[in-house]
């Protein structure tokens, strides 16, 4: 028998590459509800979001050490949100992870 990690496991993954993979995510987990593949769901949803709002204020400032460290705390959170799912662990990208989680309660 299969637990809830394994069988929303691919969904979970999926999300995390680029916001077309969380929408498709979204729509594999949309007929057969994984609470698993839910949670990655709202995490990367929450990070690529991030990425875009943060990504116009940084687009303001004309400096390489504000747009480094801009991608560098993106590519944490999306990086350990891929290897947590893929691990089979639900824990939340460090800072934001919280909030996505309430923000994005909907997302189920």
């Amino acid at each position: 028998m299969k637990t809830v990690a394994e069988e929303g496991k691919t969904p979970a993954i999926v999300a995390y590459l680029t916001i077309i993979g969380t929408i498709i995510a979204y729509f594999m987990n949309n007929e057969h509800k994984n609470p698993f593949a839910s949670f990655h769901i709202r995490q990367a949803f929450g990070i690529h979001v991030t990425f875009y709002v943060l990504g116009v204020l940084v687009g303001l400032f004309d400096s390489w050490l504000i747009s480094s460290a801009f991608y560098i705390f993106i590519a944490v959170l999306g990086i350990y949100g891929l290897v947590t799912a893929i691990q089979g662990e639900q824990k939340e990208v460090p800072i934001l992870g919280t909030y996505f989680q309430k923000w994005f309660s909907t997302i189920n």
